[in-house]
């Protein structure tokens, strides 16, 4: 066996440990969460995983380094590759732009979301309640509860009906 190979999974391994086992172990993740063993999170001691929430694969929930928290609701749910970030570079306050100092601003996520595929939600977003956000949008400010967005920056297409079909109505549009 060629060592570069073992050299390579040892990476692997240590990569999974530091960006998925060692941080979840630091928040605040409610045990029925449903979280993709390939999402990847920063800072888990500023972030809160509320019940029944699923993190889709390739997710990457970033938590500031700061004071900057990320909270998720309960029963929300996040599509494939979906990105926080509770953190920006700034960008005029001299080069390299690595060495400067960071903007920071909770992400604050309502119960009963549904954040669509690609989405990238940035450092200071507010999603109300029941809000569903279309795959592949930009997220920024704050999202009204049951508003459907889309876009990027997102923008409001819709508003979300909260009622329940009866079930007749189930049986009829089957």
């Amino acid at each position: 066996m060629d060592p570069r190979a073992w050299a390579h999974l040892l990476k692997i391994v240590n990569f999974y440990n530091y960006t998925h086992v060692q941080e979840l172990r630091a928040a605040d993740v409610d045990r029925s969460a449903n979280i993709a063993p390939t999402a990847g999170f920063a800072n888990g001691r500023n972030l809160r995983i509320g019940a029944r929430v699923t993190v889709g694969a390739y997710c990457q929930i970033w938590a500031g380094s700061g004071r900057a928290r990320i909270v998720i609701g309960d029963d929300t749910l996040l599509g494939p590759d979906v990105m926080m970030t509770a953190a920006n570079y700034r960008f005029n306050d001299g080069s390299p732009l690595a060495r400067q100092a960071m903007n920071e601003a909770d992400i604050l996520i309502g119960c009963d979301c549904w954040i669509g595929r690609g989405t990238t939600v940035l450092a200071g977003a507010r999603i109300g309640d029941g809000a569903v956000i279309g795959a592949n949008s930009v997220v920024r400010g704050t999202v009204p509860p049951f508003a459907i967005m889309a876009g990027s920056p997102a923008r409001v297409v819709g508003t979300r009906s909260c009622g329940a079909m009866p079930e007749n109505e189930w049986e009829e549009s089957a």
